[in-house]
């Protein structure tokens, strides 16, 4: 009776996309940046934008101090320019800022709406509005707003790539990569773009765009773990072996103490029919998840290398064995099924990140009885 193993949950570090893994074993994680959606204020640069002398004093102090970060004396500065002189959109902008970084969206939502009132043509209240609606979850709202922002500024590349993660989370891809590609195109040294641009690639099954594009945000920022193992998995996918191994041994040399690109790194290395360097790194995988405390992956693992070495303990079979002997054997590309199904189940994230996960059940040979009788020595031991 066979046994069956539930293995692999692809994750997806912005996220948090159906990736079609060439291995159901492959653990692959969306590049999960904290600060994806692109979160710095804005508040015009300009000549104090009024004739009374008095709020003027006082908006200038309000700048003063919101620069310190001295928010509640940069909040009574504004209000006292506004007793002055009500029509100073710009104050109202600050108030705004303000409000959201004391966590009072709603309220900075009515200041940036009566900057907009004053100012039309403030640029920035509509993209600051467009981020308060958007960490509101607000999203049709928030892309009305990046997108007259956009009217205005047409070259304001913070409005592009929220514009992209809004729209993404909405469910319109394509239009999310139109405006990632526009985020590049203004500001080419946006790594997160590129990142969640690939995300979004993947999602549309171009997998070898996705893996190129991975690569140019790798090029910004070498230092994101996720990005190297959706990357490599990719590659893996796409039957490029070697350079998905290159590029797993490239995030372990980042990223020493990372368990997965040690197990995907693995498992690759198993399928490719290096049972020795894939029982170094499921190894290494192993001790690693032990610290994390992450139970699936250690038995996992465990399962795995519990069937190479079964493996390894099988006589070599002549070249010209004979079809009589197929039931008893198992090639090593049998064990791992070569595709997903493209079923896969989209999870609610927050707009940063985006989160799948696919389960599927495999079926592993069955160990002979005599392989059960003498376990200890088949098993292998691990570090601790």
């Amino acid at each position: 009776m066979s046994q069956k193993y539930q293995l692999g949950k692809c994750l997806f570090g912005i996220s948090k996309l159906a990736l079609l893994c060439s291995s159901a074993f492959l653990v692959l994680i969306t590049p999960t940046i904290t600060n994806s959606l692109e979160t710095k204020l804005l508040a015009q640069k300009i000549s104090i934008p009024t004739q009374d002398l008095e709020a003027a004093s006082f908006f200038q102090q309000g700048v003063t101090r919101y620069q310190r970060q001295d928010l509640q004396a940069a909040e009574y500065a504004f209000r006292k320019a506004l007793e002055r002189d009500p029509n100073l959109g710009e104050a109202r902008n600050y108030l705004g800022n303000i409000m959201l970084q004391q966590n009072r969206p709603d309220a900075a939502v009515q200041e940036y709406g009566e900057a907009i009132r004053l100012n039309p043509n403030l640029g920035e209240a509509y993209y600051n509005l467009g981020l308060a609606l958007h960490q509101q979850e607000q999203l049709e709202a928030a892309v009305t707003a990046y997108r007259q922002a956009l009217v205005i500024e047409p070259t304001m590349s913070s409005a592009q790539y929220n514009l992209g993660l809004a729209l993404y989370k909405q469910g319109k891809v394509e239009n999310a990569i139109v405006a990632y590609q526009e985020a590049i195109n203004l500001d080419s040294g946006n790594a997160d773009a590129y990142f969640n641009l690939a995300i979004a690639l993947q999602n549309q099954g171009q997998t070898q765009q996705a893996i190129n594009t991975y690569r140019q945000g790798l090029q910004l920022e070498p230092e994101d773990i996720a990005a190297y193992n959706n990357m490599a998995s990719l590659l893996s996918m796409n039957g490029q072996t070697q350079k998905a191994i290159d590029t797993y041994q490239e995030a372990i040399r980042r990223f020493p103490n990372n368990p997965d690109a040690y197990y995907n790194l693995g498992v690759i290395l198993y399928k490719a029919g290096d049972f020795k360097q894939a029982n170094g790194a499921l190894k290494q995988a192993h001790k690693r998840y032990l610290e994390q405390g992450d139970k699936q992956q250690i038995q996992k693992i465990e399962q795995i290398v519990e069937y190479i070495a079964y493996i390894q303990q099988q006589p070599t079979q002549p070249e010209n064995a004979t079809a009589n002997n197929s039931e008893t054997e198992t090639p090593v590309n049998n064990l791992v099924e070569e595709s997903i199904p493209p079923a896969v189940e989209e999870t609610e994230t927050e707009p940063m990140i985006q989160e799948f996960s696919v389960e599927q059940q495999l079926d592993l040979p069955e160990i002979p009885p005599v392989l059960e009788e003498n376990t200890q020595q088949s098993s292998v031991n691990f570090e601790n």
